[in-house]
């Protein structure tokens, strides 16, 4: 089954700074039926204006990923972490105990990335931040991992406390990949171009929720870049 979350049905938010599309309830927007898939509780869809961003504060208990699709965001945490993440790459936050972090651009241009929370499935630990650069050249056959749980043996990936995969890739026009559900479920994003999920059609800034099926084909209708997210069904903590 898959359900489609078209871009112009998300909730949202405008506060000139910063131009925010939510895939599940999050401040202003509430909604009943959109309040977790699994153990994912957020999916933002940011814009952040060049020289402005989120200042200082605090996180608990969250497994917090940030996909850079456009720009940069520069991060910086009371553990003394500073890092720059850009278009393409990837960085993770467990808060565990407590951390306090800002999210600038201080680029010239707009930044655009997904904020993406999880519920851990171990909580209380020791706060961290981790970052990567991958590798940007279109995939074919198959997307390329880049965010696993501690329990997954893929040393190329960055690590959280929860047992998911996100998958990720650029699909050439006419090229697909083939991907299984190893887990329960999936919420796909197309953050570019043109795709078909099993036949079914989707444009940048939509998501789709994928239940009771295993195999999944991705077909890139135009040049395209997806996010795979492979998730249990139930939250565990």
């Amino acid at each position: 089954m898959i359900n489609i979350i078209k871009y112009n049905d998300l909730g949202g938010a405008d506060h000139g700074w910063l131009k925010a599309k939510h895939h599940f309830s999050f401040a202003s927007y509430q909604n009943p039926e959109r309040v977790h898939f699994g153990p994912m509780r957020v999916i933002n869809d940011d814009v952040v204006s060049p020289q402005t961003g989120f200042a200082s504060h605090p996180h608990d208990n969250m497994e917090i990923i940030t996909y850079v699709r456009k720009g940069a965001i520069t991060h910086k945490d009371n553990m003394g972490n500073v890092g720059k993440t850009e278009a393409g790459d990837v960085q993770v936050m467990s808060a565990g105990t407590g951390v306090v972090h800002s999210e600038y651009n201080y680029e010239n241009e707009d930044t655009n990335l997904y904020q993406i929370w999880i519920f851990p499935n171990k909580k209380d630990v020791k706060p961290r931040w981790d970052a990567k650069k991958f590798p940007k050249e279109p995939v074919k056959g198959k997307l390329k991992p880049l965010v696993t749980g501690f329990e997954n043996d893929n040393d190329q990936t960055l690590k959280i406390y929860q047992d998911i995969e996100i998958l990720a890739g650029n699909i050439n026009q006419g090229d697909f990949v083939d991907q299984t559900i190893n887990r329960n479920q999936a919420y796909v994003l197309c953050s570019k171009g043109k795709i078909k999920i099993n036949g079914k059609e989707i444009i940048k800034g939509d998501g789709a929720e994928i239940t009771k099926e295993k195999n999944v084909k991705i077909e890139a209708l135009e040049d395209a870049e997806v996010l795979f997210i492979d998730l249990p069904k139930y939250i565990s903590n």
